[in-house]
């Protein structure tokens, strides 16, 4: 009597071929209700890489309008302060006077803050904007968003938009691997 079997209640299995479904079915439910961030920031479309070598062309100085941002978050015109409100104006001048050999060079300090960047890329294409604008309609009669693909293209000819970008080099250089310069 001792190897006698004891009744032991077993325990009923769990019924799981639903569970890939019900998780499948979840996981869209999750997708379709949920809200997507869009990205935020300045649409730019890079021009395409050019894989054949160009020599360094030397550029009149009196053809360039260089601006600053300090880490004050001030902006600098030619080593002169200027106020946000001056940029369009300034930069609509310039263009003007100086057509396609133009260049407007943006210097931004790492230390400034992005929405004074925002501000004077903001100013800068709104002062372009006006130019195409005015030449659409003294060039086409409409405006330059009512003009033909390939009228806005001979408008963008015309009225490049020639923006150049430099930043200051940081001043704790990482080398390869993220390891401080020694």
């Amino acid at each position: 009597m001792l190897f006698r079997k004891h009744n032991r209640k077993t325990v009923p299995g769990l019924n799981t071929s639903s569970t890939a479904d019900i998780s499948f079915m979840l996981l869209i439910l999750f997708l379709v209700t949920t809200s997507m961030d869009v990205d935020k920031g300045l649409s730019h479309q890079l021009p395409p890489i050019d894989k054949t070598k160009k020599e360094q062309q030397m550029v009149d100085s009196r053809h360039i309008m260089i601006f600053r941002i300090t880490e004050n978050n001030k902006f600098v015109l030619d080593e002169k302060p200027i106020p946000l409100s001056q940029i369009k104006p300034r930069v609509k001048e310039f263009v003007q006077r100086n057509e396609k050999k133009h260049i407007i060079q943006l210097e931004a300090n790492r230390k400034s803050a992005y929405n004074s960047y925002f501000q004077l890329q903001n100013e800068i294409i709104s002062a372009y904007n006006i130019l195409r604008n005015q030449r659409a309609a003294r060039t086409f009669g409409k405006t330059y968003e009512l003009c033909s693909p390939e009228q806005q293209a001979q408008i963008n000819n015309e009225i490049p938009i020639r923006i150049s970008e430099v930043y200051e080099p940081s001043t704790n250089e990482t080398s390869k691997g993220g390891n401080p310069k020694q």
